[in-house]
């Protein structure tokens, strides 16, 4: 059935959800025949060879049938592609010794990364170690990142001026899994806050994104590579159905695992269920960096000084609520005045551990309205947000 037409006021909650359709859905096989530069499926996946992928995008024509047949893979196609050798092994090496260091200084300096979908202390990871990589080895960043293939992914579905985020992951032997989810940005909401978007948004979303893994270390599948369910992107209410239990199910009697080698990079669509598979190896160490590529285009056209507004504007709204003003009269102003949404922020400073999200300079204000707060204890959390967020 049809969600858009079911759901005749542009919204879906919940109780929507309906696992026949989903299971429609992705129990489907994954057509190889569409992917003439493929050297093959495994496990519902579509793979390629790197280096040969690479010889041929020197031609314009063919590099534009490259980029349509994998961004057709990871929208219209089963969501994920993996690319054999994908990052200099080398580059890789020398990369995870600089993120061994992160790890290492961060471990001492008393910073624990949170994970968004797994028990906290299940794994280790360094926010932002694009930035970090750059900053400790340039020239092993530029040898890293000089990888067509991760090129070529990034431009196939987001096109030109894309940008690049990493994270270093770490599962040790015994590491548990995470729990199946989608990602950024809805897939970063709860319910009920993905509910109050409309049907068109769950659409447009995965269309901001590309997430990608790029292996750091022998991959068998006991050291729980990442588990994919092919197809599931194109279910529409995902966003809303990945935390529901017979979901859940459905997706462990599914999805699939590919064993990767040092440089092997896997990329997928940001609404495909996934999660990080549980380490039961006695020896693998299993070290990921995890890339997430975002569109240009979702950001304004200026650059606005937030803070300085809200802290200008924060009297009037005082005394407009204190005269009688409806909440959503205020929350009309403060949403035109203030930062609304928790990205991009430093997540070492200012990290997820309450929830999926850090708080929003939004949720700041309305918690000083609430609270009658002066305006120099305002003042002293935007600052204090600013420097979480090193906003400069």
């Amino acid at each position: 059935m049809d969600h858009r037409v079911r759901s005749h006021d542009g919204f879906w909650t919940v109780s929507d959800v309906d696992l026949d359709d989903l299971l429609r859905v992705v129990d489907v096989d994954t057509d190889e025949s569409l992917y003439e530069h493929a050297i093959g499926v495994e496990s519902g996946v579509i793979v390629y060879d790197a280096a040969a992928v690479e010889e041929i995008v020197d031609d314009l024509d063919r590099r534009r049938r490259v980029l349509g047949e994998i961004a057709h893979a990871i929208g219209a196609g089963p969501g994920v592609v993996a690319f054999r050798g994908a990052v200099d092994p080398d580059a890789v090496h020398r990369s995870s010794a600089v993120c061994d260091t992160i790890l290492r200084r961060e471990r001492e300096a008393g910073i624990s990364a949170a994970d968004h979908f797994a028990v906290a202390g299940a794994n280790e990871r360094a926010w932002n170690t694009l930035e970090k990589l750059a900053l400790d080895d340039p020239g092993t960043f530029v040898d890293y990142y000089a990888s067509e293939t991760i090129a070529l992914a990034s431009e196939a579905w987001l096109g030109p001026g894309y940008q690049v985020t990493a994270q270093i992951n770490v599962v040790n032997p015994g590491g548990a899994a995470q729990a199946p989810h989608r990602d950024y940005h809805l897939g970063f909401m709860t319910d009920d806050e993905v509910a109050r978007f409309p049907h068109h948004v769950h659409t447009m979303s995965p269309m901001l994104t590309l997430q990608g893994a790029v292996a750091h270390c022998e991959m068998p599948i006991e050291s729980g590579p990442t588990k994919l369910l092919p197809h599931s992107q194109k279910y529409p209410l995902g966003y809303l159905a990945y935390r529901q239990p017979e979901v859940a199910a459905a997706f462990e009697e599914r999805f699939v695992q590919l064993p990767l080698d040092v440089g092997d990079a896997v990329f997928f669509n940001p609404a495909l269920l996934h999660a990080a598979g549980d380490n039961r190896s006695a020896d693998v160490r299993r070290v990921a960096n995890l890339l997430q590529v975002s569109s240009p285009l979702g950001r304004a056209m200026e650059r606005v000084d937030r803070t300085a507004v809200v802290r200008a504007i924060y009297p009037a709204l005082r005394r407009r609520r204190d005269a009688g003003w409806s909440e959503r009269a205020v929350g009309a102003a403060l949403g035109a005045a203030a930062e609304g949404y928790a990205f991009p922020s430093d997540l070492d400073n200012d990290p997820p551990v309450d929830g999926l999200a850090p708080a929003t300079q939004a949720d700041i204000v309305r918690r000083a309205l609430d609270e009658g707060w002066t305006n120099a204890q305002l003042d002293e959390a935007l600052t204090a947000l600013d420097r979480r967020r090193r906003v400069v």
